[in-house]
């Protein structure tokens, strides 16, 4: 009996793990490339990434922002980035994906590349460490369309623009954010830094 059982769960792992390969298979020849800048922040974990549907890439962004809470509030900034994706320029057939976001602050409107164009590249506004003082992480983004548009998010004005990603070849597909978690009374963050997801089809 023990042997059966036993052998029954070797089955299950082995079916498990040809339908992992599968799907493995089936999905990394759309993921060209992980995009990321060199000024995000120190603090957090990187979370889970989140991905446009096959046959969709991001053509707009919204943010979510906390505004400047004042002595002695604790400012956090920017908190979370959400990819807008479409088929073309059908905004009214969008899915929208943003990977883990802070816990403070609301979500603008989405801005747009214009026509069919999709983003292709990022940056990202950071204020450095400071002590004493009260660390934000990451304040705003910026995108860069296909067509050579940029687009900036309404965030914040503290720290200072790092320099752009590589760009994607066609277009980003899907993000993953690094998060710090709330940390009750003491200094919080929220978004520290970005990676973006580059796809082929």
């Amino acid at each position: 009996m023990k042997l059966q059982a036993e052998a029954g769960l070797l089955l299950l792992l082995w079916v498990m793990s040809c339908a992992h390969a599968q799907k493995l298979i089936h999905v990394e020849p759309r993921y060209a490339s992980i995009v990321e800048v060199t000024n995000g922040g120190t603090w957090g974990d990187w979370a889970w990434p989140e991905m446009c549907p096959d046959g969709y890439f991001a053509s707009g962004f919204s943010v979510k922002v906390e505004p400047p809470q004042g002595i002695p509030g604790d400012d956090t900034a920017l908190n979370g980035i959400r990819l807008h994706c479409t088929r073309g320029n059908a905004q009214q057939n969008t899915h929208v994906v943003e990977s883990q976001s802070g816990s403070w602050g609301s979500w603008s409107e989405p801005l747009w590349c214009p026509g069919t164009s999709f983003l292709v590249a990022f940056c990202l506004r950071v204020e450095p460490f400071t002590f004493p003082g009260d660390n934000t992480g990451v304040n705003n983004v910026r995108f860069r369309c296909s067509d050579g548009v940029e687009l900036e998010g309404p965030g914040l004005n503290w720290g200072d623009y790092g320099e752009w990603s590589d760009s994607c070849p066609k277009g980003v597909c899907g993000l993953q954010t690094k998060i710090q978690k709330p940390r009750g009374l003491r200094d919080d963050t929220a978004l520290n830094d970005v990676r973006i997801f580059c796809c082929n089809s």
